[in-house]
């Protein structure tokens, strides 16, 4: 009788395995193909080959890149290399990327750079916030960029025991932040675990000198995070969910959900086009390939534009898509002045003139 009942028990347990996997390869589109949309002006930025996982540009047109993210269970094409922070000038007829120096004081060995957010101040000041993963663990370094040198002077390291697993971050004030956590473990397994069961553990953290608090929850895997033109909303891309929220920010800096915006693709980093307001997302078509790497079928490619975003239909149109060939795992699309920066998790740079 004992071993009947163990083996009900067993094949229960494998079916709600199977049942969840099934739904997790449901989730990661695993069976979607990608369908090509390449505008005619774009080309690939020389220097740029281990990734621009997330851009953020000045109203100037200065473009800063983090570049060289390890993340666990993403490609990685160079390993010992320690990460780096780009500058790109949109202005410039065929613009380049130069690497920016970083002042002493800063461990570039082991800078892991991922989400990045600017900050100016009323004095011009410009600073740079840049979620790091040294050893694989979560900071968030501060630095004021020295435009005349085109450098880095590091400042400071942001250490909370609330922000793990940090994934995005924007940037409202001095030392004022809000940060998405993508996972609520950190160990690789657990993670898997969490994604396939789809626990929605994922949060959003705000940081001030005076505390850290969850300002929302109940994301599959909160990834990228920007705000709108007039700071009033916050808008979560929820990757794993394959969806954006919208959310009302309210003075005591607490998040309240407005709505939800389904998009059909993996949502990794948002940016806002200051002029229009409109969502650029960088975007995973199929994240199963993102997981499972084969070079001789990579990820593809695909940026999306969300206009009016506050009606009761917003207009979602897709930009870019490619199926790997050209751009492998896209996390986020940058524009200014009719010009576009698409970056990669790990892969190259695309340049297009719309």
């Amino acid at each position: 009788m004992g071993k009947l009942v163990a083996l009900t028990l067993l094949g229960a347990i494998l079916a709600l395995i199977g049942e969840r996997l099934l739904e997790f390869r449901e989730r990661m589109n695993a069976s979607r193909e990608v369908e090509s949309v390449e505008p005619q002006n774009c080309h690939l930025i020389e220097g740029l080959e281990n990734g621009s996982e997330d851009i953020d540009i000045l109203p100037s047109g200065l473009a800063f890149i983090s570049s060289g993210l390890k993340y666990l269970g993403m490609p990685n094409f160079a390993p010992d290399e320690p990460g780096k922070i780009f500058l790109m000038d949109l202005n410039e007829q065929n613009p380049r990327a130069q690497a920016l120096k970083i002042s002493d004081g800063f461990d570039e060995e082991l800078f892991n750079p991922h989400g990045i957010s600017i900050f100016i101040d009323k004095d011009h000041t410009v600073y740079l916030y840049v979620v790091n993963h040294p050893h694989m663990k979560s900071t968030v370094e501060i630095f004021k960029f020295e435009e005349q040198e085109r450098s880095l002077v590091y400042l400071k390291t942001i250490e909370h025991e609330l922000l793990t697993s940090v994934n995005d971050i924007v940037v409202l004030g001095p030392e004022q932040f809000y940060a998405t956590r993508d996972h609520y473990f950190t160990n690789y397994f657990l993670v898997l675990f969490e994604m396939i069961l789809d626990l929605r553990w994922s949060s959003v953290l705000f940081y001030s000198p005076i505390g850290v608090k969850v300002v929302a929850k109940g994301f599959s895997s909160a990834n990228g995070i920007t705000v709108s033109p007039d700071q009033k909303y916050v808008y979560v891309a929820d990757v794993a969910a394959k969806n954006i929220h919208v959310m009302e920010k309210h003075d005591n800096w607490d998040l309240t959900q407005l709505k939800v915006i389904p998009l059909g693709t993996l949502v990794d980093n948002l940016t806002v086009d200051p002029a229009t307001g409109d969502i650029w997302a960088g975007c995973h078509p199929n994240a199963m390939k993102l997981i499972i790497y084969n070079a001789e079928d990579p990820p593809g490619s695909e940026v999306l534009r969300i206009q009016n975003i506050f009606s009761e239909k917003p207009r979602v149109s897709t930009v870019y898509a490619n199926n790997g060939s050209v751009l492998q795992g896209t996390s986020v699309a940058s524009t200014y002045h009719g010009k576009i920066l698409i970056g990669t998790v790990f892969h190259k740079t695309l340049y297009c003139e719309l």
